[in-house]
């Protein structure tokens, strides 16, 4: 495991989890500092050091799947509603013990598949050694919470696991697409004239589509100086939580510019707020969840036709995967975001973005590519991204000389 702040401004700091198995093969994972406000990387580091990288060794399973699948996250996969293999709505879980099957788009199914992780017992290739320890993803017990070093320990199983059967990480969770539309977030400026140059920018860079940040005071005026600008261009907003229900005759007048999503109107729990704005305006309204709960209670009320799914937000890929059927099943649209640290979390993002259900354009741009550490750099050419579906695993290489020079404290089990 390492520490890592690379040396590009004012970077937030990762966690890099590195598994190698018997022979050699070797899967990465990460997870990056969560926003001021949450629990800094200190309490990661050490639930990573002391409990789950020591209960990863000595663990034999088939699938990345088997360390999650069977066990509810408190606080994440409905707490309590789900059951063993079973999602909350009493559904068997596509490849959990209870289905017998793989998931849709992977290679698992209910048996070992020749050169993966052969369960009953430690063969060339497994993780050897140990136990696993209670608390852990694995041993019968789950993670508590979702931003403890779950997600970073889960993406490195799936990137070693892709690797071994030799296939993209994308595919094995079920992807389709080859390449993504991405869109371009840009924030306030000091002018509009400062504002309609940036977009310029980036629409000359190949951007069909950008996402800009609205708030009270800088919002139709903003839209309308771009739309004038470029009427043909798919506009997006995000007002970031900061509007209240009393304005809601605010947010529904930016209809009137054609944007093709609001993200974000209102802070999150406001169920009715969010459903009415909705019946108002044409463009799709777009929440952000962090729960299997939270899409069950959202679609349920009919408080947007649209996710906002950050993968990083979640303890597995295993609960991204069925927060995104979820939505698709009410038959929501997906941006998928995420795009700091060190370029691997972005992979794992453009891997998720590639499911069926993802049919926005994903918002994986920035930090800039130079500010990572996996070769090829990961992010947007000319306004799309491309899906690594001819390599396997996370389809990226980490510069561990690089890595190692920059790291601020390392960890070995």
């Amino acid at each position: 495991m390492f520490r890592v702040r690379l040396p590009y401004g004012r970077r937030p700091e990762s966690i890099l989890v590195k598994l190698t198995d018997y022979g050699g093969m070797t899967g990465w994972g990460e997870i990056v500092e969560p926003p001021s406000g949450h629990p800094g990387l200190d309490k990661t580091w050490t639930i990573l050091a002391e409990s789950l990288a020591p209960s990863l060794i000595g663990v034999d399973w088939e699938h990345p799947d088997d360390l999650v699948a069977p066990y509810v996250v408190p606080g994440s996969l409905a707490d309590g509603l789900a059951g063993p293999g079973l999602d909350a709505g009493g559904f068997a879980v596509p490849g959990s013990q209870v289905s017998g099957s793989g998931v849709p788009g992977s290679l698992a199914g209910g048996s070992a598949v020749p050169g993966s992780l052969a369960g009953g017992s430690a063969v060339p290739g497994s993780l050897a050694g140990g136990s696993a320890v209670p608390g852990s993803l694995v041993g019968g017990s789950a993670v508590t919470g979702s931003l403890v070093g779950g997600s970073a320990v889960d993406m490195a199983c799936w990137d070693l696991w892709a690797r071994m059967q030799g296939v993209p990480l994308a595919h094995a969770i079920g992807g389709t697409r080859t390449s993504l539309t991405a869109t371009v977030r840009i924030g306030a400026e000091r002018s509009l004239e400062s504002l309609v140059s940036r977009v310029n920018r980036h629409v000359c860079g190949g951007y069909a589509h950008v996402t800009l940040d609205v708030s009270p005071g800088w919002d139709v005026e903003p839209l309308r100086a771009v739309r004038l600008a470029y009427p043909g261009l798919a506009i997006s907003v995000d007002a970031q939580a900061a509007y209240t229900p009393a304005q809601l005759d605010q947010l529904a007048a930016f209809d009137a510019y054609g944007i093709t999503t609001l993200e974000r109107p209102f802070i999150p729990g406001d169920h009715s707020a969010h459903a009415d704005l909705q019946e108002r305006i044409a463009a799709a309204v777009v929440v952000e969840v962090h729960s299997l709960q939270e899409i069950a209670e959202l679609t349920t009320a009919h408080a947007a036709r649209a996710l906002l799914l950050r993968p990083a937000d979640f303890a597995s890929l295993y609960e991204v995967r069925q927060v995104h059927d979820r939505a698709v099943a009410a038959g929501w649209d997906i941006v998928c975001a995420g795009g700091q640290g060190t370029g691997l979390a972005r992979a794992a993002t453009v891997a998720v973005a590639s499911l069926p259900g993802c049919t926005l354009p994903c918002d994986v741009t920035q930090p800039p590519k130079a500010a990572q550490i996996v070769t090829p750099p990961v992010g947007a050419s000319g306004g799309v991204v491309a899906v690594p579906f001819t390599q396997p695993g996370l389809g990226h290489l980490v510069d561990e000389d690089r890595l190692r020079r920059l790291a601020r404290d390392s960890f070995r089990v």
